[in-house]
């Protein structure tokens, strides 16, 4: 056979051939390129921001409803070019919940389901014992009994005041309940002016105002130092004590039952302050162990001294050591007050004396008694307590080997062992920072290695994480601009959410699910934040409306194979505020099957990417609840 030499016609058609494939791959290649760039960027553009002419209101204008009912639901996917608006407007009422063909909208409920909280439902309530209060603890609805439509807004409904308006007045339309304002006429609770409430910041303990009552708790230990910066309030009426505390930086978990008192939880969210439902019955508290800087009651009628003083030690395992209990109304101070609460002196005698037994049971020392107030303060460790317990047998030291486990753990009559300690003047656990510097500090449970699988590092990694993240929030929501106030991280991990809001006014319930890798609970409080345990196959101690902004991260892979999501996103409506936000991150066939619900759920939703960009697997759902309400009609 012949030899093709370089120079040959065949040879030079070849390389000419090679040329050609090698430029039609290189053309190919650099196309599809060129594409995908264009594609992510368009991904990656974010809406635009409050005040531009382009925005599209949520619920606002009554021909724009319409349009969008009678066409297809409107799109807010990557790259639509259609914005969230995050302002409030309240002017379309949405009477008909039919669903609308192919997203068969959930139907609202009846009116009388305005202010449902499932697992605080007083009709389920007297299905069990009166005793210790176990009607008015958490009973929540069987499979058989859990409704599925739309808790309504009552027929009016208005966005709160801002903070700091909101602490002092709230719209009646929202709360209409004038129960509280004629039975707690005398003692100032709150107060009827035309279309609003006001709280004049009365309680029973305190007709001075609350604002006097915290200078005279101030005066016989320090509350402006930084000290003391998480309290718990037990049964916290409209929650004025936690409401006057928030300007000396101190945060207050306050709690009362759903009770004939009408609304108080909700009265106190609904100002602006945070508050939970609650009551001292038979189970633990749902906070860790070494919480509290300070727990407080105010004749909130809590027996402290009976069953063995059960409720005392509940309250000596959530404070801090070194922590204090303060006591104000029956029966401190009885030799003034016995005729005003009718009971004889020997009978408040004899409980103020095994109060302050029980108390030295439990080693705390009593700091000081001046006119209404007592105050005691638990020990630093319990090196000292070793003596004491010789003399006192009951109550005796806790078995349990977990002292934070509270998610319908029952109280026990015991007392909490602190972590070991080398002196004297160490404090058990550790000791925490003062308030601001704690926010930003390692944790002592973290720095102590007590948290498994975290330490001082990933606490930074994580502190410079959400410091990007809410950086990128902050370009689609309107964060800065005193939007939101109570806001909500439904899975809080370390906390690194709420820190990176401390320079906004809000504030933060940071909860940690039970069903989570890791208990971080009680590193958040000693960050300086509060918040609680919750399994989100439940609904949550709250009433209807009284988030401004919920924060799910990674919530929904936790639990898409416990329970249906579809339940969560349901009890996240029932939560939320009419316009309110929610922001969902998880992956994106996650969030592809929760917005699908949430269009039943008439939200307004868009997918965006990651803050690392497209790449990245996991997005973010940046979302807002329509403003309607149920018929004015129905309304009795």
């Amino acid at each position: 056979m012949a030899k093709d030499y370089p120079a040959s016609p065949k040879a030079q058609q070849l390389q000419e051939s090679k040329k050609q494939r090698l430029t039609y791959i290189l053309v190919v290649s650099a196309l599809c390129i060129a594409f995908y760039v264009l594609g992510a960027w368009q991904n990656t553009t974010l809406p635009k921001p409050i005040g531009n002419s382009a925005i599209t209101r949520v619920g606002c204008d009554p021909t724009v409803a319409t349009t969008q009912s009678s066409g297809s639901a409107p799109s807010f996917g990557p790259g639509s070019g259609e914005v969230l608006d995050f302002d409030a407007h309240h002017r379309l009422t949405i009477n008909n919940t039919d669903g609308d063909g192919e997203l068969q909208q959930f139907p609202a409920c009846p009116l009388n389901f305005s202010e449902y909280t499932p697992c605080e439902d007083r009709t389920r309530g007297r299905r069990f014992d009166r005793t210790m209060l176990v009607y008015r603890e958490r009973h929540c609805p069987g499979k058989d009994e859990q409704v599925r439509c739309l808790i309504p807004a009552p027929p009016g409904y208005r966005t709160p005041f801002k903070w700091p308006r909101s602490r002092d007045y709230a719209y009646f339309n929202n709360i209409p309940h004038k129960e509280l304002s004629i039975e707690k006429a005398v003692q100032n609770w709150i107060q009827v002016e035309g279309d609003k409430f006001k709280f004049p910041g009365g309680g029973t303990m305190f007709p001075r105002g609350a604002d006097a009552y915290i200078d005279d708790i101030d005066k016989l230990i320090s509350l402006s130092d930084g000290k003391i910066r998480t309290a718990v309030d037990t049964g916290c009426g409209v929650a004025s004590w936690g409401a006057y505390l928030l300007k000396r930086n101190i945060i207050a978990m306050s709690f009362a039952p759903r009770d004939t008192h009408e609304a108080q939880v909700q009265f106190a969210l609904e100002r602006g302050v945070p508050a939970i439902i609650g009551v001292m019955g038979k189970h633990r508290l749902p906070y860790p162990s070494r919480a509290f800087d300070m727990a407080h009651c105010s004749r909130c009628l809590i027996p402290w001294h009976a069953h063995d003083g059960l409720y005392l030690a509940e309250v000596d395992r959530i404070l801090r050591p070194g922590g204090y209990w303060i006591l104000s109304g029956p029966p401190i101070n009885w030799k003034t007050h016995h005729a005003g609460w009718e009971r004889t002196k020997e009978d408040l005698k004899q409980e103020q004396d095994k109060i302050e037994d029980v108390a030295r049971s439990l080693c705390w020392n009593k700091v000081v008694e001046k006119r209404d107030l007592s105050i005691w303060q638990k020990p630093k460790n319990h090196l000292e307590c070793a003596n004491i317990k010789k003399t006192y047998k009951t109550p005796h030291i806790c078995k349990s080997d977990n002292p934070d486990a509270a998610w319908y753990r029952q109280m026990e009559a015991c007392v909490t062992p602190l972590p070991e300690v080398s002196n004297q003047g160490e404090v058990a656990g550790g000791a925490v920072e003062k308030w601001p510097e704690r926010a930003f500090l390692v944790p002592p449970r973290i720095k102590r290695g007590m948290i498994p699988g975290l330490d001082a590092k990933k606490f930074d990694e994580d502190k410079k994480l959400w410091e990007k993240r809410v950086a990128y929030y902050k370009r689609t929501i309107p964060i800065a601009e005193n939007r939101y106030r109570n806001v909500m991280d439904m899975n809080a991990n370390m906390g690194g959410f709420a820190a990176s809001l401390v320079k906004y006014p809000v504030w933060v319930m940071n909860v940690v699910p039970v069903n989570s890798d890791r208990d971080t609970l009680g590193a958040i409080y000693e960050r300086g934040f509060i918040g609680t345990y919750q399994d989100w196959c439940e609904a949550f101690s709250t009433y209807p409306r009284t988030y401004d902004l919920l924060h799910a991260d990674n919530l929904f892979s936790i639990y898409q194979d416990r329970c249906d999501i579809t339940d969560i996103l349901l009890e996240m409506d029932r939560i939320l505020r009419p316009e309110g936000t929610a922001i969902i991150r998880d992956t994106v066939d996650v969030l592809t099957k929760v917005q699908a619900i949430t269009k039943r759920m008439r939200w307004e939703s868009r997918i965006m990417d990651h803050e690392d960009g497209p790449f990245n697997p996991e997005k973010v759902l940046m979302a807002v609840k329509t403003y309607w309400t149920a018929k004015a009609e129905e309304e009795h």
